[in-house]
């Protein structure tokens, strides 16, 4: 029975690991998601204020497009942030996935060794040795 729960539980740590890894690769992708917009609506406001010919003509389409980056910059930061929490949540369930199965594995190996020990004292109490 103990041997089953340890190896359940050393499936759910490895699951648990990569659901983590995920969460991690996720914050990143939004990270990188919210500077890039971030950078191009700093793009776009440098080609409005340097007097850009296209910019002079097409006021409008530059603000709508710095707006639409910045807006992207901060909806990406807000996904960046609830994946900071879920990585935090899975590593915590990890963690205590990895304190149950240490705590069967420590179990199963001192009834291994009781019964080892019982074995020997048995095999020395036994008549004729």
């Amino acid at each position: 029975m103990d041997r089953q729960r340890r190896q359940r539980l050393e499936k759910l740590v490895l699951v648990m690991q990569r659901l983590k890894n995920f969460h991690e690769a996720q914050h990143a992708g939004h990270l990188a998601s919210a500077a890039a917009a971030n950078s191009e609506a700093g793009e776009i406001a440098a080609r409005l204020d340097a007097g850009d010919a296209m910019a002079a003509l097409f006021t409008d389409l530059y603000h709508r497009r710095a707006a639409n980056a910045l807006q992207r910059g901060r909806e990406s930061t807000k996904r960046a942030e609830a994946e900071a929490r879920n990585v935090m949540a899975a590593d915590a369930r990890s963690n205590a996935l990895a304190r149950a199965w240490r705590e069967v594995a420590d179990l199963e190996e001192r009834s291994q060794a009781d019964k080892e020990r019982l074995e020997f004292i048995e095999r020395r109490t036994e008549p004729g040795t």
